[in-house]
């Protein structure tokens, strides 16, 4: 269990988390769902360390997350495939062409993040951070830009991976897809409902 013990966080005077009190599991996929501007991404970001919380404690946190931003994040140089194996050590770099295979862009492993569309960066994306082997995944809306095929393909393979996950979604159908728990939130401050 990720726990946040009376968690407040605060961004330029406002409080996206005030005296936040909550247990999130790690043996399964959650997923987070509530309006935008609630504290949703925040919550993310608090749990792979990249922001501190203003005061109180969050215990359980995970050795080694997986991060999806909502941002691609592709460096823009990189071909597809040394984007996945830029994650990778140098005795797993072989595994990126099979990332490339399970999202259905073997074929455009030359192109670089430009040359490709919105979806295809994604899926890059997406196959960059299951590729990491990550202990638990943070997927801050890993569907967007992608048709219904392709995001009943992609929450597939997040399943297969069996890795435990917190996912942003604002569908609710892409929750059932996942197989997740509910969360739902509002705020900010943030506020499980």
């Amino acid at each position: 269990m990720i726990t946040f013990d009376h968690v407040t966080l605060t961004y330029a005077g406002k409080h996206v988390l005030d005296d936040f009190t909550y247990s999130i599991p790690t043996d399964r996929i959650t997923c987070l769902h509530g309006p935008s501007g609630c504290g949703k991404t925040t919550l993310l970001r608090l749990i792979a360390s990249l922001v501190r919380p203003t005061s109180g404690t969050i215990h359980g946190l995970p050795i080694k997350p997986a991060l999806l931003f909502q941002e691609d994040r592709l460096i823009p140089h990189l071909s597809a495939e040394d984007n996945i194996k830029a994650v990778l050590p140098a005795e797993r770099a072989h595994e990126s062409m099979d990332w490339l295979r399970k999202v259905g862009l073997a074929d455009d492993a030359h192109l670089r993040p430009r040359e490709l569309s919105g979806g295809m960066r994604r899926r890059i994306a997406l196959a960059r951070t299951l590729a990491y082997r990550g202990d638990f995944l943070l997927l801050d809306e890993p569907f967007t830009g992608l048709d219904a095929d392709r995001v009943e393909q992609m929450a597939a393979l997040i399943r297969e991976t069996g890795t435990p996950a917190l996912v942003v979604t604002h569908s609710k159908h892409e929750i059932a897809l996942l197989g997740g728990t509910l969360l739902p939130l509002s705020g900010p401050p943030l506020t499980i409902l």
